[in-house]
């Protein structure tokens, strides 16, 4: 089953940031994971959720996904991330 990521992120050094996407693109390709949706326009309908940038992912499967996160690769990525913008993600698993 595929797992999908929601990433609500906010830039505060989008050069640096530009430099963290340069890099995570390929590493997410060679996980298997596809962007389904990366900052384009968004609209709260319900709740107090006030998000920034929304970027979504599919990954192959849940292991997959944990398996990128948890990885080498992308730990040191994440720390390029975390210098220069704040994020919430959340995993979901999708249906077969």
């Amino acid at each position: 089953m595929p797992a999908y990521v929601i990433f609500d992120v906010e830039i505060r050094d989008f050069q640096q940031y530009q430099s963290f996407m340069l890099g995570v693109k390929p590493a997410l390709e060679a996980a298997g994971a596809r962007y389904l949706a990366r900052g384009g326009a968004h609209k709260v309908f319900e709740g107090d959720w006030q998000p920034r940038r929304i970027v979504l992912l599919e990954f192959p499967s849940v292991a997959a996904w944990e398996a990128f996160y948890t990885g080498a690769t992308y730990q040191g990525l994440k720390a390029v991330r975390d210098a220069c913008s704040s994020a919430r993600l959340v995993s979901v698993e999708g249906l077969d």
